[in-house]
């Protein structure tokens, strides 16, 4: 069964959007998947990119090229590549990446290193990307919350 973060709840039913679980496989196989492409896939394509692991060398080729031509197929196009992070920040415990700590001081939240380092790797992976400038990040101290952080 496919856990999703209780943040995402109001779009989890329908899947509208691209989770967290699965924003994270896709910087783990290195593919760039645009909103307008996952409009494009059925309700049970994306239960399934969200269902297939993605953790092993050969669970991530699967998963790529399963992707690939899942955009192929419904969406007639070509999905782009993305660089893959050799160690990427939300594997990092020893430190807490800056567009995260300016974004918890900005939620009035200490987050400290104590913190940082008992969150899981998708717990870190949502933070980071809940705190970047170019992403609608009102979920960022729901997180915090629901990570027991606050």
């Amino acid at each position: 069964m496919t856990q999703f973060f209780r943040f995402e709840a109001d779009f989890v039913d329908s899947l509208r959007c691209i989770p967290m679980q699965v924003r994270y496989k896709l910087d783990t196989c290195g593919i760039k998947l645009k909103l307008h492409q996952w409009s494009k896939f059925s309700e049970r394509d994306r239960r399934l990119l969200a269902e297939i692991p993605c953790q092993t060398a050969e669970d991530i080729q699967i998963y790529r090229e399963h992707l690939q031509q899942l955009v192929k197929t419904r969406v007639g196009e070509v999905a782009k590549d993305l660089p893959i992070e050799a160690n990427p920040d939300w594997e990092k415990i020893t430190t807490i990446p800056a567009s995260v700590a300016e974004k918890a001081d900005e939620t009035g939240v200490n987050l400290n290193l104590e913190h940082w380092q008992t969150l899981t790797d998708i717990q870190r992976f949502a933070l980071i990307k809940l705190s970047r400038s170019n992403h609608e990040n009102r979920n960022f101290l729901p997180a915090l919350k629901e990570f027991q952080v606050v």
